[in-house]
């Protein structure tokens, strides 16, 4: 293990941001607890249905404003996305080659995940398996990935996105709520905000990419700012409290984005930008950037399959020993969450597993020889470096040097 910590230090850039990779792991992570602790699959009349604690247990909304962190995620997506862009459109790289390269290390992990889902749900409709049952599953693994596309198309729209002010879509998404719930409009209107609710994150990190938010006075007005301005949408604008969707709510702040949600979410961007100087310093330890490394190498398979990871866990107990405490029963009390917290090791072995099984679909292909393979911002190193199949993360960033090099005028 000291080896390896050693081996992806040297390997780092010195001039690497460690502090961005940090912000996207525990992006990623927030979302994988929060769904482990606000999804739970009851067990009824030989079928599975989803439920919510939330629902039996409003006490615990603000659970979901701990772990509803994909706003950090795009903040760090359009930071990324438009420091990628510049590098590549800097050493001479098309658009379609950038755009290419980034959205394959999206879409290759997702492959895998459709087909061995559309194997499963086959199987197990053929075994006898309900239709809710195999419905609630299907749910539960497809849902997420309504993320992955509205990210997709943002990143494809970096080139245009890059530069546009996040009050363009803030004022988008504040039209729409005001039409939808202020003068009675159409519900589909509030789907707009699909896209304008997440580009406002992204167009930020995007501000953030271009080597602006350097000190901490927008970080401080975004956490205060938005803070204020959500808590008045919930307390006297009618808007939930929950910043995840809860069943059988009148209204979902995720599903589609509100306003109070965007708003949440300019709070945690702040927040984000604050802490890069506290990661900065934790990840000059190099076993703590090495573990922040690692978590990014494989941040989509650790997305794609962590529902998997739980539902594995409890549809295998439930064949075996039956209805257990906080995975099978109603998450109605203090009980169940206190079962669901033992749990959760349980599913991050489960989840261990998944990972050993898929990563190697979002690492990509060695070129033959350990060549040269060019990743969304820079050039990759294929299968050697740091960590076999896989050093982009540590490599990544030697793009940026290469484009100051190349922008540099001759003598």
């Amino acid at each position: 293990m000291r080896d390896l910590v050693r081996r992806i230090e040297a390997a780092t850039p010195p001039d690497r941001d460690r502090a961005v990779d940090a912000l996207r792991a525990i992006a990623i992570l927030g979302v994988v607890l929060g769904h482990w602790l606000v999804t739970a699959l009851v067990a009824d009349s030989g079928t599975l249905r989803a439920a919510s604690p939330l629902l039996y247990q409003p006490e615990l909304t603000p659970v979901s404003w701990a772990f509803q962190t994909l706003a950090v995620f795009f903040l760090v997506g359009g930071q990324m996305g438009a420091k990628s862009h510049a590098c590549a459109h800097a050493r001479g790289i098309g658009y379609r080659r950038w755009l290419r390269a980034r959205l394959a290390r999206l879409f290759r992990p997702v492959a895998a995940v459709l087909a061995v889902w559309t194997v499963a749900a086959g199987a197990m409709l053929g075994s006898g398996v309900s239709l809710l049952t195999v419905h609630t599953l299907l749910k539960l693994v497809l849902s997420p990935l309504w993320f992955l596309l509205v990210y997709a198309v943002l990143t494809a729209a970096t080139p245009l996105v890059a530069r546009l002010h996040p009050l363009w879509p803030l004022a988008i998404v504040l039209h729409v709520d005001l039409i939808r719930f202020g003068f009675g409009g159409p519900a589909w209107l509030g789907w707009i905000n699909l896209a304008a609710g997440w580009l406002v994150p992204y167009c930020l990190g995007a501000t953030w990419g271009r080597g602006l938010l350097r000190g901490r006075t927008a970080g401080w007005v975004l956490l205060i700012g938005g803070a204020t301005v959500t808590a008045g949408l919930v307390l006297f604008g009618g808007y939930p409290a929950a910043m995840v969707g809860v069943p059988g709510a009148p209204i979902s702040n995720l599903n589609p984005p509100t306003l109070a949600a965007v708003t949440f979410g300019l709070t945690q961007c702040g927040a984000a930008l604050l802490l890069r100087g506290p990661l900065r310093r934790v990840l000059a330890r190099p076993a703590a950037w090495a573990v922040v490394a690692l978590v990014n190498l494989s941040a989509m398979t650790v997305f794609l399959w962590h529902q998997t990871a739980m539902m594995a866990v409890s549809v295998t107990t439930l064949r075996l020993y039956g209805p257990l405490p906080g995975l099978h029963t109603v998450p109605d009390g203090p009980g169940w969450v206190l079962a669901r917290l033992c749990w959760l090791p349980v599913f991050a072995g489960a989840l261990l597993i998944c990972w050993a099984a898929f990563h190697g679909y979002e690492a990509g292909r060695r070129k033959g020889g350990g060549g040269v393979v060019r990743g969304g911002g820079g050039a990759v190193r294929g299968g050697g470096g740091a960590v076999r199949g896989g050093s982009r993360v540590v490599r990544e960033g030697r793009s940026v040097r290469a484009a100051r090099q190349v922008e540099k005028p001759s003598v």
